[in-house]
């Protein structure tokens, strides 16, 4: 029987399959921003129809969402998103730590409640 290589992640899927290190902080935000508008939808038990009007989006649209397909969302349009179903967006800005030239992006998503 052959083992299998096992290599540690990064903790970043997106840097660890080869996107730049700019990108991979995109994605993870998106990704992070997308989540939240799906746990807020089914939290509420909401059908696509339903969330679309909500949105003011049609339902095709709600199902690439639901199905965690970024393309054609950007950052701005999710959090545009989540401000319509009544979702806080908070950004803070701050000096980047002692030793880091460049700054990074974070996110933190509070649970939905159901």
């Amino acid at each position: 029987m052959t083992r299998a290589t096992v290599t540690k992640g990064s903790g970043n899927i997106f840097r660890d399959v080869g996107f730049s290190g700019e990108q991979s902080a995109e994605l993870i935000l998106k990704s992070n921003l997308l989540q939240a508008v799906q746990d807020t939808i089914r939290s509420r038990g909401w059908k696509q129809v339903e969330a679309a009007v909500q949105l003011g989006i049609d339902q095709a649209k709600v199902s690439k969402l639901m199905a965690g397909q970024m393309a054609g969302f950007s950052i701005e349009r999710l959090v545009h998103f989540l401000s319509l179903l009544g979702q806080d967006v908070v950004v803070t800005v701050r000096q980047a730590s002692r030793g880091r030239r460049r700054g990074m992006m974070r996110t933190k998503v509070a649970k939905v409640p159901l």
